[in-house]
């Protein structure tokens, strides 16, 4: 029965990402989310006290994956500190370009919409990607101790990059262009290796 539960509170908030990513938290129903997930209202409420507590789950759940997947690619042994770090932007690069179509990252989507109108998600949010640049931070030191990342402040250049990306995510979505992506890549390998910083 646990598993049952636990199945249709996942299969809720799956239907719920996906259509907040195509039309934002504020503009979804719950009518429209209960006819797309196949759900009574009464399984949402026994789930969910709110709309507002489903929106902290959908992005507790969403950091915990993203955290997971980043743990394991700034884990491979067999790359370098920079190589972890490009292949990171890379792959936020490949998954963002398309961005005026389907914003798939949450922070990008949401940050803005919701920081005014939800204390509990903007503090979801906040502590979200305080975690990831916590891992960026880790992967540049790692960077800087084997000697492919020059020398500087790894916490400070954790923020300026997850800052600087954000940033060129939403003028892409604005744009409907990846040029801001491409730039920030070329950026981001510059702060990396600049020669003047070592």
């Amino acid at each position: 029965m646990k598993t049952e539960t636990q199945s249709t509170r996942q299969h809720i908030l799956d239907i719920g990402y996906s259509l907040i990513i195509k039309q934002g938290f504020s503009c979804l129903g719950l009518a429209q989310l209960l006819k797309a997930a196949e759900v009574p209202k009464g399984s949402f409420y026994h789930y969910f006290k709110s709309k507002e507590q489903f929106g902290e789950a959908l992005l507790t759940g969403y950091f915990e994956q993203y955290q997971v997947e980043l743990d394991s690619l700034f884990a491979n042994p067999q790359l370098s500190g920079f190589d972890r770090q490009m292949q990171y932007w890379q792959k936020w690069l490949h998954v963002q370009q398309d961005g005026c179509i389907d914003q798939k990252c949450l922070v990008v989507k949401l940050s803005a919409e919701v920081a005014d109108l939800s204390e509990a998600m903007r503090l979801v949010l906040l502590k979200g990607s305080a975690g990831i640049i916590e891992r960026l931070t880790h992967c540049i030191q790692d960077g800087i101790e084997d000697s492919s990342i020059c020398n500087q402040d790894a916490q400070a250049t954790a923020e300026l990059l997850y800052h600087m990306w954000l940033g060129a995510s939403l003028m892409n979505k604005l744009g409907h262009s990846h040029v801001a992506l491409t730039r920030a890549l070329v950026t981001t390998e510059s702060i990396l290796k600049h020669k003047t910083v070592c």
